[in-house]
């Protein structure tokens, strides 16, 4: 915060004095970190380094969080943090009180979409009605480019068949909800973004199996079923539970602001929640797939009706507290999931993590390039131009993590997705800065 002279609030900067000195202690503690890492590589200490690397990565992280103009990456090195652990410690992110870790990952998932589907509203699908032809135009790019390069490039490199499949897939996959805040940066049309990915989300269900059973069904078996039903478990069932928190957080009807009517509205969540787990499987017949997307759905809503009865009517709190809490729940979902998945495939990361990342890097740069000038070809403004291309480029990691572990049975599929998502956040933040740089002339004005 600036202080202007004449104008000093003493407990502003009494408020502010810890907050800097906090910044201090742990920028020392990074170079302190990459110090001693750098002693320890050289006098032949290499195997030790481990726990060093997670302080240096943590302490890095929490300086970028009190950094404006670092903050953005603060997400990404916290994914650093996460994967040096289960790198350097797997059996950590194996097994926890005899259960295995990985049964977390689709419920990870299913809370992290839940959390989108709060921030979108009915309008945000029927706008496709309102702005059908860049939507489409968009959609048409996005199921056609990054499948296809996809493809290419997992040909190219001569990956082994789970991981080539595992590329495919994250371009097979709708586009993610970071998009919208990379076309918010980017100074895009954060209306078309969101529409955009709303459509393809709903549309995932047939695109994303059909796509894969086309170019990746030679190298694993594609269940189109079985994949489509776990996406609508995984993110149709979630988005739609978290429509409907967001009629109760935000809603200015009566009943949305009464303490009867959210407190009965969560006793009956709960209760049709623990009703469903009793429910035989059989008995529901082809829905039993949707069955732990409906019961984690229900639970969700009637916890978000409880707490805002908790914090905004009985405490009087903040109306944004839903707003400063998912992105901390969302990103520490993310960094557990690819912790998880990292343990599991250590040996084979290391032998073409790097060709790997390279592959997601071209993968995504072309995305964007492609998404952009394919925009232009069918002669939309810049603006739209832009957020096509950063819908094309930013894709679900989440999806295609889910569907490599839950449908294709393999953490070797997983790890494109699992690195992807990190990297689009760089490369879209990257790229929403410059863009941020260079208005168009309407934004100008």
């Amino acid at each position: 915060m600036k202080i202007w002279p004449g104008s000093i609030n003493y407990n502003e900067t009494k408020k502010e004095v810890p907050e800097k000195n906090a910044l201090k202690f742990f920028g020392f503690v990074f170079l302190a970190s990459a110090l001693a890492i750098l002693f320890m590589l050289v006098t032949g200490y290499r195997s030790k380094v481990g726990p060093l690397v997670i302080v240096l990565f943590a302490s890095l992280a929490l300086y970028c969080t009190g950094r404006s103009f670092l903050k953005s990456f603060a997400f990404t090195i916290w994914v650093f943090t996460f994967v040096s652990a289960s790198m350097f410690y797997p059996a950590a992110f194996g097994k926890w009180f005899g259960a295995d870790l990985k049964v977390l990952i689709v419920p990870l998932i299913q809370i992290i979409t839940f959390g989108m589907g709060t921030t979108l509203s009915v309008k945000d699908f029927s706008r496709v009605f309102i702005m059908p032809v860049p939507v489409l135009i968009g959609f048409f790019l996005q199921f056609i480019i990054m499948p296809l390069v996809g493809f290419s490039i997992a040909t190219l490199f001569g990956f082994k068949r789970e991981v080539a499949a595992g590329v495919i897939l994250i371009g097979s996959v709708s586009g993610g909800v970071a998009s919208n805040l990379i076309t918010y940066l980017a100074r895009g049309n954060v209306a078309l973004s969101v529409t955009m990915t709303a459509f393809s989300t709903l549309a995932s269900p047939v695109m994303t199996p059909f796509l894969m059973k086309s170019l990746a069904g030679r190298l694993v078996h594609v269940d189109f079923l079985l994949m489509m039903f776990s996406i609508f478990n995984m993110i149709i069932v979630p988005i739609i539970a978290g429509l409907v928190a967001n009629k109760i957080l935000f809603s200015a009807k009566n009943w949305a602001n009464q303490a009867g009517s959210l407190a009965f509205v969560s006793a009956l969540c709960f209760f049709l929640a623990a009703a469903a787990v009793f429910v035989p499987s059989d008995f529901l017949g082809p829905l039993a797939s949707l069955k732990g997307g409906t019961i984690l759905g229900l639970a969700l809503i009637g916890i978000v009706a409880l707490a805002k009865l908790i914090v905004s009517i009985v405490l009087k709190g903040q109306k944004n507290w839903m707003d400063k809490a998912l992105p901390i729940v969302s990103m520490s979902g993310i960094c557990l999931i690819i912790a998880i998945i990292t343990s599991r495939s250590r040996n084979e990361l290391l032998t073409v993590g790097l060709a790997l990342l390279l592959a997601v890097m071209l993968h995504n740069g072309i995305g964007y390039l492609l998404g952009y000038w394919g925009a232009k070809a069918f002669k939309l403004d810049e603006i739209s131009c832009r957020t096509v291309s950063i819908e094309v480029g930013m894709q679900n990691g989440g999806m295609a993590t889910g569907l490599a572990m839950e449908v294709l049975k393999s953490t070797s599929a997983a790890l494109a997705p699992a690195i992807f998502g990190p990297w689009m956040n760089i490369s879209g933040s990257v790229l929403a800065n410059w863009w941020r740089r260079k208005p168009v002339p309407q934004q100008k004005k």
